[in-house]
């Protein structure tokens, strides 16, 4: 996917001046409330109409004000997803998802409907009305209804905001799966930095209406100065690794990455299965040493790289562990104390509580990105 946008727009006193290339497959919009994520996505969908500049999809320029371009939203082949399902209650599911066939011409009808069926786990709801479903069913089936449409681009405004943390626990696979599966590039509005660190593959950093950073969703997380205030205790490293073997004994899974082996409680995966593994900043400590008489089950070496400007009482620490990037975020004084500095060796210590749930996430290996 190529999505190319470079727009202004005002509303109020309001003012979105986003400008930015993308090519990742799930492209998050990522900011605080009111910082331009829905304008933007309207936009792009053709909800709204820029004041001025270009946007540009799969080489297809929607909008261009200067030449007089603006293809109207039922003309785009954009599928857009909301915070809520917005299904129709008088519809059973099966009745839900042949609407979006509706707005297709039959001869550019190419999407299955029992492969989008099977991509969603929703083939047991069809008989269903929607008031029957959970909310997480509700978006699985609003998903499956824009897929239908045959869009080139499927836009999806926060659709978890809505559902607590099992609900969104139940659709995160069914996201990965439509990410690396379903054929159509997504653009994901969210907020929530553990959402983006799981789903996207590029992320455009949005504050008050300007874009502050984007690129690769692994580069954009390791830097907790790119992020909101509130959210830069939640920046690290996203590690890609592969299922190595399981423990039965101690219930444990072994997973392997480029610096080392990673323990981790028992994961229901086969071996070779690969995962794309959230390491948090503030859930690595350093060593000068290799330790020992620690309960601590993972300790990979590693070279610093890089030291942050302090932030406060803290500062960002980049490592290179043998290949795979990570950060550690330390206090000054334990940065001074140990005398770290680029070009040292250590040992980067990953508490246990980084790998909950959360954590990890199903990947394709990185060659098929």
């Amino acid at each position: 996917m190529s999505l190319d946008v470079d727009i202004r727009h005002g509303q109020g006193d309001f003012t979105l001046h986003a400008a930015f290339r993308s090519e990742g497959r799930l492209t998050a919009l990522f900011g605080p409330s009111g910082s331009g994520k829905t304008t933007l996505v309207n936009a792009i969908g053709g909800l709204i109409r820029p004041s001025e500049g270009r946007i540009e999809v799969n080489g297809r320029v929607l909008v261009d004000t200067r030449r007089g371009i603006f293809v109207p939203k039922h003309r785009r082949r954009i599928g857009y997803v909301f915070q809520e399902g917005r299904l129709f209650p008088h519809l059973s599911v099966r009745q839900n998802l042949l609407f979006g066939r509706w707005f297709t011409p039959r001869d550019q009808r190419k999407a299955s409907f029992d492969a989008v069926v099977d991509l969603l786990g929703i083939g047991h709801l069809l008989t269903r009305r929607p008031a029957t479903l959970s909310g997480g069913e509700k978006q699985r089936v609003a998903i499956g209804r824009a897929l239908l449409a045959d869009p080139q681009l499927l836009l999806m405004d926060e659709p978890l905001a809505s559902l607590d943390e099992a609900r969104k626990a139940e659709i995160y696979p069914y996201l990965e799966r439509l990410r690396d599966e379903g054929g159509v590039p997504i653009v994901l509005v969210s907020h929530s930095v553990a959402e983006i660190a799981r789903l996207a593959t590029s992320i455009v950093v949005l504050s008050e209406g300007r874009v502050r950073a984007s690129g690769p969703a692994a580069e954009i997380l390791m830097h907790g100065n790119l992020l909101p205030q509130p959210d830069r205790g939640e920046a690290g490293a996203l590690v890609e690794t592969r299922v190595a073997g399981h423990d039965e004994v101690y219930d444990l899974t072994y997973l392997e990455a480029k610096g080392g082996i990673l323990t981790v409680p028992r994961l229901p995966l086969p071996m070779g299965a690969h995962l794309r593994l959230r390491l948090r900043a503030r859930d690595i400590i350093l060593s000068l040493h290799a330790p020992e008489g620690l309960s601590a089950l993972n300790a990979l070496p590693a070279i610093v790289v890089a030291i942050d400007e302090p932030d406060g009482a803290g500062v960002d620490v980049a490592l290179d562990c043998a290949g795979d990037a990570l950060v550690a975020r330390l206090t000054r004084k334990s940065v001074e104390t140990l005398g770290l500095a680029p070009g040292l060796p250590v040992h980067a210590i990953i508490k246990s509580i980084a790998f909950d749930q959360e954590a990890l996430a199903r990947m394709p290996p990185a060659d098929e990105l």
